[in-house]
């Protein structure tokens, strides 16, 4: 795939969280894909990447991924996303994330964030 059609697919992946249609969600990752919330440990595979999606948005009635900025290089997407969640609690969480791509699936997905602001703003 051309880094164009990268970058189209991961801004369709962000803006599918708006639906939060888990289903729809894991379509975007190859069977095998890696996902690392990086103060968390890696999951691998789509049912361990599922898992940890309805552990996360447990808390949550929605969500909205604002890219700031998107860029690739290859087959790695980068992204600066504001993600705003909803719900009982709500707030918003500076991201960094990381895909990479393989056959127009996301392989493998980092996101870097500040895990003190996610705890300042759930308690």
């Amino acid at each position: 795939m051309s880094e164009q059609e990268n970058i189209d697919l991961v801004t369709r992946f962000c803006d599918a969280w708006s639906n939060y249609d888990i289903g729809k969600i894991l379509e975007f990752f190859t069977d095998d894909a890696v996902y690392h919330n990086m103060p968390i440990q890696a999951v691998q595979g789509k049912d361990a990447i599922k898992g940890m999606i309805e552990q996360f948005m447990a808390a949550f009635d929605g969500a909205e991924w604002e890219i700031l900025n998107i860029s690739a290089t290859g087959d790695v997407v980068l992204t600066e996303r504001v993600d705003h969640f909803t719900g009982t609690k709500s707030m918003s969480l500076q991201v960094m994330g990381v895909f990479e791509i393989k056959d127009g699936k996301i392989a493998a997905w980092r996101d870097y964030f500040d895990l003190a602001e996610w705890t300042k703003q759930m308690s």
